[in-house]
């Protein structure tokens, strides 16, 4: 029998064995064995053991979305197991001259390799899977993610010969997965895209929530609404951490439903009357469905225009998003045969992508989509920031067309909703999931430490922390703290036949040739006596040298005849002495600063 001090500690050991345990330990008491009636002396093996596991410390790792919009990408880790959320990629600045695409910096997880079990993905927007050939191709994990998700990783990675090679897991909202020691499960939220979820991971230390992209649309076109109330259980049983995306944090209010934009497109389309090209993102299948829909019922048929916009529609056809009875779709080249009044156009090419099919229409120049004046050619979409001259270059070539543009001004009824919460719906799931640890991600610095003050104004949270690509948030059961710091930054890729990584140099090198020209200067050196066989030539491109290429060969010349005949004889230090002396002379009379390129030709 167990007398009632025993009893006592018995009982609370088996509820609370760990932290009993260890106090118990650090006093050197006995402690009750899991044995009834037996009492056991811990052993130092179990102190240090105990010590251990309380020094253990989860690490939250962002390579890619904070500081920034786009190529979001985030690790976490538990000693030796790190998981991967989303691989994405931005689409590069305006500066960033020949680049294609911008790829996080994954320097970290490549030194890390045999620790990282896989990538998990929470929709299949390329700001969150557009990264994942340049990551697949130096981690070869499987990826998880849901169906709709899935079927565009397989075309990407398909496009890039790593479909045979990587293992694709499908998931599914309120089915719990395990990847060493986090159990992860996908929560159904709202976006644009369809089949989206948030991630509620399971930690030794706590759950950690990462939402994705979201908004609260609790009423949906699929009918597949937000789910609150799983959100609002992980809440009630206590969460560690919470990653909330600050895409619209400066946007008071809430953010309308997709059936928001329903009215005023209805509108439009019983006003128009000769062709209507609709374009909209291609990964907008709830846009994509409401033109089908609204065309149906105003007695039109779709044509549909564009790679990308083909492909989206095939895959929501298959896995059931879009229903599109017979008959409504025809062939691009059988709109010939319709009256203008009874076609809608699908098109591609919302931001202004000069090979898009919008971009190649209203120059005429497509084989099918032939805008004609009196046509109505309608942007469901947002302006992408670093996008406004080419979608509006594109606006002046329909115009020039006499089309009737109408685009996303505000001005008269939506055409266009986000897909993005504002403040109110960040403070709605806030307050249902009172996370302990608030940590803003998906947006510039400017949004992140907005999105930290409205997090702690709404009292749900004890502590909000603002961390940036790179910076390494350590997390236990108590604290929170910025530790280390990890290689981040940005891979610049010029893809053509092959995937080529941009170095800084040759963005400079582009830049400057951009801006300021380029200079040839060319001289042929006698290999033998060391003497300039004839006049040097100087060619100047790019900016208004024209006038000074006589003073340039003559300073060439001056140049030359200063150097002795072993300076002559090492070329490298021609070429420096020539490219020293005509920059100094180009930028005193032209004030450019041209890129100077020395040829020396031996005879």
């Amino acid at each position: 029998m167990l007398d009632r001090r025993s009893f006592l500690k018995h009982f609370i050991l088996l509820t609370y064995p760990g932290e009993l345990l260890c106090r118990s330990i650090q006093r050197n008491e006995k402690t009750v064995s899991n044995r009834p009636g037996e009492i056991v002396y811990p052993s130092r093996l179990v102190l240090a053991s105990i010590r251990q596991m309380q020094t253990k410390k989860l690490k939250i790792i962002p390579l890619g979305g904070l500081g920034e919009f786009g190529m979001n990408c985030l690790a976490l880790r538990w000693e030796d197991d790190i998981i991967v959320i989303d691989a994405g990629l931005m689409f590069p600045e305006s500066e960033l001259l020949g680049v294609d695409i911008v790829v996080p910096d994954i320097t970290y997880l490549i030194e890390n390799k045999q620790h990282v079990r896989a990538i998990v993905l929470t929709h299949g927007h390329e700001d969150h899977i557009g990264g994942l050939p340049w990551i697949l191709n130096e981690l070869k994990v499987p990826v998880y993610a849901t169906e709709f998700t899935l079927a565009y990783v397989e075309g990407k990675l398909e496009e890039h010969e790593l479909l045979d090679e990587i293992e694709l897991i499908e998931i599914a909202p309120k089915e719990k997965f395990t990847i060493g020691p986090f159990t992860i499960e996908p929560i159904r939220v709202t976006h644009s895209l369809v089949d989206c979820v948030a991630l509620a991971v399971e930690t030794p230390v706590g759950v950690v929530i990462h939402t994705g992209d979201f908004k609260i649309d609790l009423s949906p076109l699929d009918d597949k609404a937000f789910d609150l109330h799983t959100f609002a259980e992980y809440g009630k049983r206590g969460v560690l951490a919470l990653l909330q995306d600050s895409t619209n944090v400066e946007r008071t209010g809430y953010t309308p439903s997709e059936r928001a934009v329903i009215p005023r497109l209805d509108e439009i389309f019983s006003r128009t009357k000769k062709k209507l090209f609709f374009t909209c993102f291609s990964s907008s299948i709830y846009r994509i469905r409401i033109a089908l829909e609204l065309a149906r019922a105003h007695g039109r048929k779709v044509a549909i225009v564009g790679r990308s916009m083909m492909e989206s529609s095939e895959i929501a056809q298959d896995l059931g998003y879009i229903d599109i009875p017979p008959g409504l779709v025809i062939q691009p080249g059988q709109m010939r045969d319709y009256a203008p009044e009874q076609l809608m156009i699908l098109i591609s090419g919302t931001q202004g992508e000069p090979m898009s099919a919008l971009s190649r229409a209203a120059v005429d120049n497509h084989k099918h989509a032939k805008i004609d004046p009196g046509d109505t050619v309608v942007l469901s979409s947002r302006i992408i920031p670093g996008n406004e001259k080419s979608i509006f270059r594109v606006i002046d070539h329909l115009c020039r067309r006499d089309a009737n543009v109408i685009f996303d001004d505000g001005a008269s009824g939506l055409i266009h909703v986000s897909g993005h919460g504002c403040q109110e719906e960040m403070r709605l799931l806030i307050n249902l999931v009172r996370p302990k640890f608030f940590i803003p991600v998906h947006g510039d610095y400017r949004n992140l430490r907005k999105h930290a003050q409205v997090a702690m104004e709404t009292g749900a949270v004890e502590h909000a922390i603002v961390i940036e690509d790179g910076d390494v948030l350590e997390l236990d059961k108590n604290d929170a703290r910025k530790k280390d710091k990890v290689t981040a930054g940005r891979i610049l890729i010029d893809s053509g036949s092959s995937i080529d990584v941009v170095e800084d140099l040759v963005i400079r090198d582009r830049r400057i040739l951009s801006e300021d020209g380029i200079v040839l200067a060319v001289v042929a050196i006698n290999k033998r006596t060391g003497k300039v066989e004839q006049q040097p030539e100087v060619v100047m491109r790019g900016f208004g040298g024209a006038d000074i290429t006589d003073q340039a060969r003559e300073l060439m010349l001056k140049t030359l005849d200063g150097l002795s005949t072993e300076q002559k004889a090492d070329y490298g230090m021609v070429k420096e002495k020539v490219r020293a002396e005509l920059k100094r002379l180009i930028q005193k009379t032209t004030g450019r600063r041209p890129m100077i390129m020395p040829v020396i030709l031996e005879l």
